[in-house]
């Protein structure tokens, strides 16, 4: 008689693959292939990470050039696909981040009413209309009622917004609602200088015009906008 290795079904000999385990082992198969299965589910059910966008993203480059009649397989293109989709990603990262992360509790109970300024943070912003980086200076000034937020944090602020696609306009008023919402101050002056490529490399192609958007709300004063080109 064939001898029996403990599995139904199956003879030592034969050659015939074990369809089923004794003593309990075929139950606790079917539970690990359950649990591999809900944590497949689970994983599937995350939102994807930016990261995970970069494939996509770079089909989507090496299309462009090929629409533009360049070859995406010469030494000079090979990674510019796999480039250009980090480098967007870094652009707009500000889409991964909230007020609320940044700020990270950084309000204080401060017994003054004395405005606070914070002058010429950096700011690089990408215009939405064209695709193409703005840049220039971020100025904020505040008046505090019996609160104040870490100065670094209005920098973090400023960065949240700028690192997502954006028209200055936009870029000034969530700053200055942003701050608002912080500290709630009597009164908040937000100011951005900027620079646009979209200007620059075409259109006008007018290589010194600034654009100087004035956001103001409470005892600060009225909105205010001003531009200029020489």
């Amino acid at each position: 008689m064939p001898f029996v290795n403990g599995l139904t079904g199956y003879h030592a000999n034969s050659g015939v693959t074990p369809l089923a385990v004794t003593n309990g082992s075929c139950k606790q198969e079917k539970n690990v292939a359950n649990n591999m299965k809900n944590i497949k589910s689970i994983r599937d059910d995350k939102p994807p990470t930016r990261e995970d966008m970069i494939p996509e993203l770079a089909a989507s480059y090496r299309s462009l050039l090929k629409d533009l009649g360049e070859d995406p397989s010469r030494e000079g293109l090979l990674k510019t696909p796999e480039r250009a989709a980090k480098a967007m990603l870094f652009f707009t990262k500000g889409y991964d981040q909230t007020v609320q992360d940044v700020m990270n509790d950084a309000v204080f109970e401060e017994d003054t009413e004395d405005m606070v300024i914070v002058k010429d943070i950096e700011m690089f912003s990408m215009c939405e209309h064209h695709l193409v980086p703005f840049w220039g200076k971020v100025s904020v000034g505040y008046l505090p009622t019996k609160k104040v937020m870490g100065l670094s944090k209005i920098a973090r602020i400023v960065e949240v917004f700028s690192r997502r696609l954006q028209v200055q306009e936009r870029l000034t008023k969530q700053i200055a609602e942003a701050i608002e919402e912080a500290v709630q101050p009597s009164g908040v002056a937000v100011v951005v200088e900027g620079t646009h490529m979209c200007m620059v490399m075409r259109g006008v192609q007018k290589d010194q015009h600034e654009q100087l958007r004035l956001q103001c709300s409470g005892n600060s004063g009225a909105t205010a906008r001003r531009e200029k080109s020489s």
